[in-house]
């Protein structure tokens, strides 16, 4: 009984840590390249509106660059405490690849982040883009490097069991694991779309009272134009991954849909809400679509795939928690394609910017692709239970031999830290978008078009 409460308390740690690190490199990695291109405009048009954009949303990215380092060093320091069993099994993958992450994306956005800050009256234009588009390749390759840990874990591939422990032995194939691709980008477009309808919310926020600008025009504009191109491609990409889920983890996509059993040559009905039941093995009041299922997950009218009961009850990933994560996240993204379309039709109309139904909207969904965020790696994640490193090792196995007072009381700790310490940094973070905009002051006199397009030329030399 101890064993399964120190199991059950290392989980709720580790979710709830997470959880908070995982918002801030989205926001990261999705402000570092609005930055860079904020600062081509600049550069290739002179227009004064795009630095009072960036140096407006730089700051907002320096803190939660800040916080996010912070979190995200607690998240390594788990991997000891609470998971050290897993650490000595898979530590020949997972070690390398961290450590690569931090000898190349942290210190090239380290590198470059105090030029990108302090460096506007110091280095020419052109060396600060060069900078700024540094820091946005950094957080990129850091997703990469993250992401082929996750997957990994998820899909492990080029390795061997040697002595009870992983041991690489292609690390083309390691780090190119089968579901990498799709997992890395499906995080990108998520971490482009969270990003995309905060600066559309905080836009919304200050039109809706009275604060109509250039700037707060401009960043509605370019929030909405990203959130057209993204959103429906998001959609794609999340079907690709669909397919190849089904591939390398059927019980993971069982999990999701709800799915028990088959019916010999019938189609697999796509089950738009209900309660799935693990302990009597059903999904409770279905409200079902004959054949979608089958449609969706194998491109035919009559296919089928694994049930739930066709895997032994001790390797099932709850289906309760990943049915509905999954319907979260799938439910806000068909929100955020329809915002995207109703911007557009607005803006043909000329009422992009003066429809204030469209404006509230806008102002809820803020947070939305924050959460589809959150509840897309609790799919993943829960849908992978039992197993910590599929196929190979499970969560029960990967815990440290630490009892459930001694993580009881972390547990207990973690949450009134984070609380206090994220708790302000948030708060501080709404009140700089809260004032908005200003007009550009002191830096870098903006340049005319002829100089920017010189300067993007010598970046590019």
């Amino acid at each position: 009984m101890d064993t399964l409460d120190a199991l059950t308390l290392a989980r709720i740690q580790f979710a709830f840590t997470i959880s908070f690190h995982i918002v801030f490199p989205a926001i990261t990695i999705g402000l570092a390249s609005f930055l860079a291109v904020l600062e081509a405009c600049w550069l290739r048009t002179g227009r004064e509106v795009y630095l009072d954009l960036y140096h407006f949303w730089s700051k907002i990215f320096s803190v939660n660059f800040g916080m996010g380092v912070v979190s995200g060093l607690v998240m390594a320091y788990q991997f000891g405490t609470n998971w050290s069993v897993f650490s000595t099994f898979a530590g020949g993958v997972t070690g390398p690849l961290l450590a690569y992450e931090v000898l190349t994306a942290f210190f090239l956005e380290a590198g470059f982040l105090g030029v990108m800050l302090f460096g506007w009256k110091r280095v020419g234009p052109g060396l600060h883009f060069f900078a700024t588009v540094m820091v946005a390749l950094g957080t990129l390759v850091s997703a990469t490097w993250i992401l082929a840990s996750n997957s990994w874990m998820q899909t492990p591939a080029g390795f061997e069991i040697i002595d009870g422990r992983v041991v690489p032995v292609d690390w083309l194939a390691v780090i190119f694991n089968p579901s990498f691709p799709y997992r890395l980008v499906h995080m990108v477009l998520a971490a482009f779309i969270s990003t995309a309808l905060l600066v559309a919310a905080s836009a919304a926020w200050h039109l809706l009272r009275g604060r109509d600008s250039a700037a707060v025009r401009t960043m509605l504009s370019m929030a909405m134009w990203m959130l057209l191109a993204v959103a429906p491609l998001q959609a794609v990409v999340g079907d690709f991954h669909g397919l190849n889920t089904l591939e390398h983890q059927p019980a993971k996509i069982a999990a999701m849909e709800g799915h028990w059993e088959n019916e010999p040559g019938a189609g697999v009905p796509l089950i738009l809400f209900g309660w799935p039941d693990m302990q009597h093995e059903t999904t409770r009041f279905a409200l079902e679509i004959p054949r979608l299922g089958s449609l969706i997950l194998t491109h035919s009218w009559d296919g089928q795939f694994p049930g739930l009961k066709e895997f032994p009850p001790e390797n099932r990933p709850n289906s309760t928690i990943v049915f509905w994560s999954f319907r979260i996240m799938v439910g806000l993204g068909m929100l955020m394609i329809a915002l995207a379309l109703w911007a557009f039709a607005a803006r043909r109309g000329g009422a992009l910017y003066r429809s204030r139904r469209l404006l509230r909207f806008t102002l809820w969904m803020g947070a939305s692709g924050l959460v589809a965020l959150l509840a897309g790696w609790i799919t993943t994640e829960v849908g992978r239970q039992p197993w910590v490193v599929y196929g190979l090792q499970r969560t029960a196995d990967a815990v440290s031999p630490v009892g459930a007072g001694q993580l009881g009381v972390s547990l207990a700790l973690f949450v009134i830290v984070y609380v206090m310490v994220f708790g302000a940094g948030v708060g501080y973070l709404l009140r700089l978008i809260g004032h908005g905009p200003v007009a550009h002051a002191g830096g870098h006199p903006p340049p005319s078009a002829t100089a920017g397009i010189a300067a993007l030329s010598s970046t590019r030399s």
